[in-house]
């Protein structure tokens, strides 16, 4: 399984990466597709809402089960991937290159709270035994 090292990641497997303009593009793991399978369904936040840290704010669904996704940072949404939405199943094909949502954080220094590639890996690693 691939963990890129140049994210961060939250325990329930959101992936997050600070993009130049300073917002923050979300969304779920390689972990995260691999255990819920094909990808039927992406509900993404509305654009302008205002979301708390581990708040859930979108939902992915697949043939297997439904699963919400929390938002790793406080903040606003400010934009999502239609594209995800229409074709859910790029999660599958790309979960690191398919972002769900773009955040300005609250706090940009928040990011730095969340877990790093080997930190997640660790997650992932203890969620196996």
């Amino acid at each position: 399984m691939t963990i890129p090292s140049g994210l961060k990641y939250t325990a329930s497997h959101e992936w997050a990466r600070l993009e130049a303009d300073g917002t923050v593009s979300v969304g779920i793991t390689q972990h995260a597709q691999d255990l819920l399978g094909d990808m039927v369904y992406v509900e993404n936040p509305k654009v302008g809402r205002k979301v708390a840290a581990k708040e859930e704010c979108a939902v992915v669904e697949s043939v297997k089960a439904a699963s919400d996704v929390y938002a790793p940072l406080a903040g606003e949404v400010m934009a999502v991937n239609d594209e995800v939405a229409n074709a859910p199943e790029k999660i599958n094909q790309d979960a690191y290159g398919a972002w769900m949502f773009k955040l300005k954080p609250d706090n940009a220094a928040d990011l730095n709270g969340l877990l790093d590639a080997a930190a997640y890996k660790a997650v992932v690693d203890s969620e196996a035994h």
